[in-house]
């Protein structure tokens, strides 16, 4: 997740002046970009479910909104951040897609390596370039995001956050969990000892 994490908080150019919404700030991928967003200084807005706002605060978010796409309260974030943002760091993906692109200003960063509400998309094409967008797809990460996730680690500047641990014999139960989305952070499957 913080590979994933570093990788498009890097291509996304983030730094101390940039304001970065991060929907899906609960997930394990989430959860890193606001820590990873934060450690360069920039103002990190998080978008997550109901009841995990104080762990998502603690992780440095300067503002935490509750909400998804669908929610009575989502209306309301869209117009709060309408226009507000250098870079959406997005891996929720789905229907709140055009919602994302809205909340960026002009030459604004888009940057996704995951949709995990759906793939497809709807685009208004005047959107992306009347506003001067930058749609940032990431998969294969750049070379200096392992180098620099060792050295935010030893330098103490990032904890990951693990959720939960499962032996993977309770694969089942886990995936349980992961569907329930009311965990924060990563959820980790601990094979059994070699030779078992």
């Amino acid at each position: 997740a913080y590979g994933t994490a570093e990788n498009m908080v890097e291509r996304a150019r983030v730094g101390p002046e940039s304001r970065v919404v991060v929907p899906g700030a609960s997930g394990g991928v989430g959860s890193a970009v606001v820590q990873l967003c934060k450690r360069r200084g920039a103002h990190v807005t998080a978008i997550c479910g109901p009841g995990k706002e104080a762990a998502i605060k603690e992780l440095g978010a300067d503002q935490v909104l509750v909400g998804r796409h669908g929610s009575p309260a989502w209306s309301g974030i869209v117009e709060k951040l309408r226009g507000g943002a250098d870079v959406v760091i997005d891996n929720v993906g789905g229907p709140a897609f055009p919602d994302m692109l809205d909340m960026l200003m002009q030459g604004g960063r888009y940057a996704t390596s995951g949709a995990i509400s759906g793939p497809v998309v709807d685009l208004d094409l005047r959107t992306l370039y009347l506003k001067d967008l930058t749609l940032i797809g990431t998969t294969a990460w750049e070379e200096c995001v392992m180098p620099n996730l060792v050295s935010y680690i030893e330098k103490g500047e990032i904890k990951p956050l693990v959720s939960g641990t499962f032996p993977l014999s309770e694969i089942v139960l886990a995936q349980q969990t992961l569907l329930k989305r009311e965990h924060v952070g990563k959820l980790v499957l601990i094979p059994p000892p070699t030779g078992q």
